[in-house]
């Protein structure tokens, strides 16, 4: 007898059953009266000798157009108050939901058949590249370095024993479908002198959760759940790693941080422990996808120091995936100075030991001067694409206008997107052809995307 909560004051929807019930009586008398037959008995038969008094020998064809009136008044009926039910129930369940109901099934139902995409970084770069992601695929999952060593992160990973949450954090909230307020929480940052200053509440809340779940991995999936993670983020490893770098004068640099300032050419990566077992859940994810994406991100300290992970590196090469790289737009200072995309894919590949690379995704967008003169004092320019140099290597190469319009120079989250998607689509990843309408859905989503960047 449950349905019969359905019915209890305040529910809104028992004056819809009603008219509902109203629309279904009245469609039925409709045909009756289309095809002179009696569905209802006494109703209908009382309508028939009335209409034939009043209307004699017209009797029939004024039958058929009142039938078709009331049919059609009944079904107008049933609609609408079918939308009013729905409207109700998600007005319970969804408040704050605007979207409306096809569309938003229809979104769940393609994403979820989307494209297995594992994305393999850390840092800024790879946060850009996953807000762009959730729109494509709900079957996202990021492996994420865990080498940072500075600020918050290191802060805590030095006081509690746990891997830098930083990384995850971004990625986490990059796949988020989350209110902003909820996005601004995560990434606040204390100030002041006291012993908060400079952590992140973000952080804050991964590492509580971790020590209340049992373990980082569970609290990163408790994390997750709270803000409705349109994918999966998981750790390299969990083994407490740092970074080594062998610079071009011989010295040798430890900890990710001391590797940017020392402002020295980096010749080769490593870590310590060298044998740092990977997650199961990165080997996974790597080994299930069907596209693979490293990038962007720091070359030498986010991507790099991924598959300095023995594991991780072997799962990227024994991968049936299509794999990607997206190269940076921007050299970066003390990592990467006067480097051009060739360089950073002779470094991948270099540190990988085997070219295993299908795809290289590189910006020909111009930098204009205003975007440069920022970058200038501090060292850092433009990646020039180097084209037909990384063609040589037996890799394609996809160049596009990748640069955000702002006056920042990084990649935009929505021309990445165009771009990755399209790449998968004509790739036909699917096993089964090109789905055309997919394609145009994903393309409406990425739209919307950048709706909602400009505040439409």
């Amino acid at each position: 007898m449950g349905w019969i909560k359905w019915l209890w004051p305040g529910m809104n929807l028992k004056r819809w059953l009603f008219l509902f019930t109203v629309g279904a009586v009245f469609s039925a008398i409709g045909i009756a009266l289309v095809f002179n037959y009696q569905f209802m008995g006494f109703i209908e038969e009382l309508l028939f000798r009335m209409m034939y008094m009043a209307t004699g020998e017209y009797y029939r064809a004024i039958s058929v157009g009142g039938g078709l009136a009331v049919l059609f008044l009944g079904l107008v009926l049933m609609f609408y108050a079918t939308r009013r039910i729905v409207h109700s129930v998600m007005e319970s369940v969804l408040p704050d939901e605007n979207t409306p109901l096809m569309e938003k099934i229809f979104r769940q139902r393609k994403l979820n058949k989307g494209p297995a995409i594992t994305v393999v970084g850390g840092g800024t770069g790879l946060s850009v590249l996953l807000r762009g992601m959730k729109y494509i695929t709900n079957n996202c999952t990021a492996v994420v370095s865990t080498a940072d060593n500075g600020g918050s992160s290191g802060r805590l990973r030095q006081e509690m024993g746990i891997i830098p949450p930083g990384d995850l954090r971004n990625c986490l909230v990059a796949l988020a479908d989350t209110e902003p307020l909820m996005e601004k929480i995560m990434q606040f940052r204390f100030k002041g002198d006291n012993q908060l200053a400079g952590h992140s509440l973000g952080n804050l809340f991964i590492a509580a959760l971790a020590e209340v779940e049992g373990s980082v991995e569970a609290g990163l999936a408790a994390t997750s759940e709270i803000l409705k993670v349109r994918g999966h983020v998981v750790p390299s490893t969990l083994e407490d790693v740092n970074l080594m770098a062998e610079m071009s004068d011989g010295t040798v640099v430890k900890g990710e941080s001391e590797i940017t300032l020392a402002g020295k050419r980096i010749k080769r990566m490593s870590i310590v422990p060298s044998d740092a077992h990977a997650t199961q859940g990165a080997i996974n994810a790597i080994l299930q996808s069907d596209i693979l994406i490293l990038g962007p991100g720091s070359l030498y300290t986010s991507v790099i120091a991924n598959v300095l992970v023995p594991e991780i590196k072997e799962a990227l090469v024994a991968s049936k995936a299509v794999k990607i790289y997206v190269c940076n737009v921007m050299t970066q200072p003390g990592e990467t100075d006067g480097f051009g995309a060739y360089e950073h894919v002779e470094a991948l590949v270099d540190h990988v030991g085997t070219q295993f690379l299908d795809y290289v995704i590189v910006n020909n967008q111009r930098v204009t001067a205003t975007q440069l003169s920022m970058y200038q004092e501090k060292g850092s320019m433009p990646v020039s694409p180097d084209v037909d140099a990384i063609r040589q290597l037996g890799i394609q190469v996809v160049p596009a206008s990748l640069i955000s319009n702002d006056d920042f120079v990084r990649h935009d989250p929505v021309k990445l997107a165009q771009t990755v998607i399209s790449l998968v689509y004509r790739l036909k990843m699917f096993g089964k052809g090109v789905q055309f309408f997919d394609y145009l859905f994903v393309r409406q989503s990425i739209k919307n995307l950048e709706k909602s960047k400009r505040g439409e």
